[in-house]
């Protein structure tokens, strides 16, 4: 089926998995590639890993053009990831040294909160609203689901993300300093950020 104009849907078809993961690669390099340097590894991982039941997508002209993860406690877009997918690509070192990392950006589900874990927009999509029609359809399954709240983080190196989530109705609630982490990770701050799902 040929989709000419954009449709935003939650899930996406088993064919969409290597743009799924060339996008969320993309968009989260900075991040991924400190666990794993390997392009080819880290796309392998991803291409593989990715779980489409916790994703919203953006498709226009049969093309992913964006994704957004969530988290609940059934699962998350990246959660698939286990130790035993580290090591059968990277060795027990270097799976040691990616969990390491991997476990700094891991974040617990406090009650009644759908957690967020990115939005990811093609570059010649983005300005266009997408990153929002996505945003509005999480806060949408939010709604349906029954959860009170959503939660994400935003870096401090990502200004533009946390304006789109201020004009959405998220507030600023913690910001996590890593001054020792800054040369390691490309950033020196994280900023939690909450919507309230009841005022949207």
């Amino acid at each position: 089926m040929k989709i000419n104009k954009l449709v935003i849907r939650k899930g996406f078809p088993e064919s969409y998995r290597q743009s799924a993961a060339l996008l969320y690669d993309e968009a989260f390099r900075q991040k991924f590639s400190v666990a794993i340097h390997s392009d080819k590894k880290r796309l392998s991982l991803l291409q593989d890993c990715l779980n489409p039941e916790y994703a919203i997508v953006a498709i226009k002209n049969n093309d992913l053009v964006g994704i957004a993860g969530f988290h609940t406690k059934k699962g998350s877009l990246t959660r698939g990831i286990t130790f035993r997918d580290l090591i059968s690509r990277s060795g027990i070192l270097k799976s040691v040294w990616a969990a390491l990392v991997f476990s700094l950006y891991e974040r617990k589900l406090k009650p009644g909160e759908l957690l967020m874990d990115g939005i990811a927009v093609q570059k010649e999509f983005r300005g266009k609203g997408i990153g929002s029609k996505l945003l509005d359809k999480i806060v949408k399954y939010a709604q349906e689901n029954k959860y009170e709240k959503i939660r994400l983080d935003v870096i401090d190196t990502n200004p533009e993300a946390r304006k789109l989530y201020e004009r959405k109705g998220f507030e600023a609630v913690k910001t996590n300093k890593f001054p020792f982490l800054k040369l390691l990770l490309g950033f020196g701050s994280s900023i939690s950020m909450v919507m309230d799902v009841a005022r949207y």
